[in-house]
C-alpha cells in the first residue's frame, strides 16, 4: 500500500486498491509524497505488551548481630623461656663411674637416682675411720680411769700436781681425738652417699657427657645437665609507656599472662601470671626487663624458646563487636555488608580496632543490633536482596 502524505497534509484523500495495495493520494494536491504500506498492516491489532522481568530472588545469607561487649586490655610481647633452676652435675667423690640410671632427656623427679659411682674406697675410708675411732675410745676410756686415780692420789699427797695435769691433758688429747675419728667416720659415710647422684629438683635432664667406666674425679668431671621445666619463667621487655598500665593492673591485684607458640592453631594457651619487673630501666632501649612465670606440667615449653605473650592489664566496656571474617578491604578502607531495612545489601565503610577471638572491634561505623553478613560475601553486592539463614544453616554456608 502506498500512501501520499504532506507535510502538513491537509487534504482529503481518496483510498484506492491497487494489485493487493492501497494507496492513499489527492490527484488535485500537489507536493504529497507516496509511501507504500501493506495492506495487512492497516487492519492488524496492536502487538500485546512485553511481560515484565521477575523479581530477583533473595539470597540467603548467614548473619552475626553486632554486640557490645566488655573487652579486655592485653599489651602483647615477643619473648622468650628461661628455666627457673639449672645445674650441672657433677660428682663430689673420686671413682669410676658405675651405672647410669636414667636415659639421656629422661623426665626426673626430685630425688630419682640419676648415677652411681663405685663408692668401694669411700667404705673402706670408712671402715679405717670407725676402727681409728674405737682406738680413740679406749685410749680415752682408760686415760679417763688414770685422772680418776690420779685425783684421789692428788688428795692424798701420793701424785704431784705436775703428774695430774699430765694425766688430764692425756684425756683432753684423747677425747679431741675421738672428735676426729667421729669427723672422719661422718666424711666417709657423706662420700658413700655422694656415690650416688640424685636430682636435686624435677625437669629433664640432657645428654649424657660420662660413660660406664669413666674416671670421675671430684668437683671437676661434668656428668649431665639438670633443668626445671615446671614451671618456667618467661621474660620479655615492655616499653616505658606502658609501665604505668601495668603499675595501675598490679595495684589492683594479680596480672595474668598467656603464652602461645608461633604458629600455634587453637588449643588452651599456657597460663601464668606477672611475677617480677626490674629496678632499673636500660636506656638505650627505652625498655625494663620482666618475666612472668608460667605452668608447664606437660613440659611442653623448653628454656630458649620464642614465644608470644599477652598480659591482661584491664578490660573496656561497651565495645560493639563484630565477625572478622565480614570484614572485607577496599582503596577507600575496611567495610562490611549489611541487612538494610529493605532486606537489600548496605555497604557500610568502618573503622577496626583491635580483635578478641573471632571478632574484632568496630570502633565507628556500625550500631548495636546491626545485622552484619558473615559468608557468602562474594555473592553479594550493595543493593542485592537477602534474607538471613537461620541459626542452625550458618555454619554450613561459609
Amino acid at each position: 500500500m502506498s500512501v501520499l502524505t504532506k507535510r502538513p497534509l491537509a487534504s482529503l484523500l481518496t483510498l484506492a486498491v491497487v494489485a493487493g495495495g492501497a494507496s492513499l493520494f489527492h490527484p488535485a494536491v500537489q507536493g504529497y509524497v507516496l509511501q507504500h504500506v501493506p495492506i495487512g498492516d492497516l487492519f492488524a491489532t496492536p502487538a500485546a505488551a512485553t511481560p515484565a522481568a521477575p523479581a530477583m530472588q533473595a539470597m540467603p545469607v548467614p548473619v552475626e548481630k553486632v554486640e557490645k561487649r566488655t573487652l579486655p586490655v592485653y599489651l602483647d610481647y615477643p619473648a622468650r623461656t628461661e628455666a627457673i633452676q639449672s645445674v650441672s652435675l657433677q660428682a663430689k667423690v673420686t671413682g669410676y663411674l658405675k651405672e647410669r640410671v636414667v636415659a639421656d632427656g629422661a623426665d626426673v623427679k626430685a630425688g630419682d637416682v640419676l648415677y652411681v659411682i663405685d663408692d668401694r674406697d669411700a667404705r673402706t675410708a670408712l671402715a679405717e675411720a670407725k676402727a681409728q675411732l674405737e682406738r680413740d675410745t679406749a685410749q680415752a676410756d682408760y686415760l679417763r680411769s688414770s685422772l680418776k686415780r690420779g685425783e684421789e692420789l692428788s688428795q692424798k699427797g701420793f701424785l704431784a700436781k705436775d703428774g695430774f695435769d699430765q694425766r688430764a691433758s692425756s684425756l683432753r688429747q684423747a677425747e679431741a681425738a675421738i672428735a676426729i675419728a667421729k669427723a672422719a667416720v661422718e666424711a666417709a659415710e657423706l662420700d658413700i652417699e655422694r656415690s650416688t647422684i640424685r636430682a636435686p629438683f624435677a625437669g629433664r635432664v640432657g645428654r649424657s657427657a660420662a660413660s660406664v667406666g669413666t674416671l670421675v674425679t671430684s668437683g671437676q668431671t661434668v656428668l649431665n645437665t639438670l633443668v626445671q621445666l615446671d614451671p618456667v619463667y618467661v621474660a620479655f621487655n615492655p616499653a616505658e609507656k606502658e609501665l604505668s598500665a601495668i603499675k595501675v593492673a598490679l595495684q589492683k591485684g594479680e596480672v595474668t599472662a598467656e603464652i602461645t607458640l608461633p604458629g600455634q592453631q587453637g588449643g588452651k594457651p599456657y597460663a601464668g601470671k606477672l611475677t617480677f619487673i626490674d629496678n632499673r630501666l636500660d636506656a638505650s632501649t627505652g625498655t625494663v626487663a620482666a618475666r612472668a612465670t608460667i605452668a608447664n606440667a606437660a613440659f611442653d615449653l623448653l628454656p630458649g624458646q620464642y614465644v608470644h605473650l599477652r598480659l591482661s592489664v584491664g578490660s573496656q566496656p561497651d565495645v560493639l563487636m563484630a565477625p572478622q571474617v565480614a570484614l572485607g578491604s577496599s582503596q577507600l578502607g575496611k567495610y562490611v555488608f549489611v541487612i538494610g531495612k529493605e532486606g537489600t545489601v548496605e555497604q557500610r565503610m568502618v573503622e577496626v580496632g583491635r580483635t578478641d577471638g573471632p571478632d574484632i572491634a568496630i570502633l565507628s561505623g556500625l550500631t548495636e543490633n546491626d545485622l552484619v553478613i558473615s559468608g557468602n560475601l562474594q555473592k553479594i553486592w550493595p543493593g542485592v536482596p537477602v534474607q538471613a539463614l537461620p541459626e542452625k544453616e550458618k555454619l554450613a554456608s561459609r
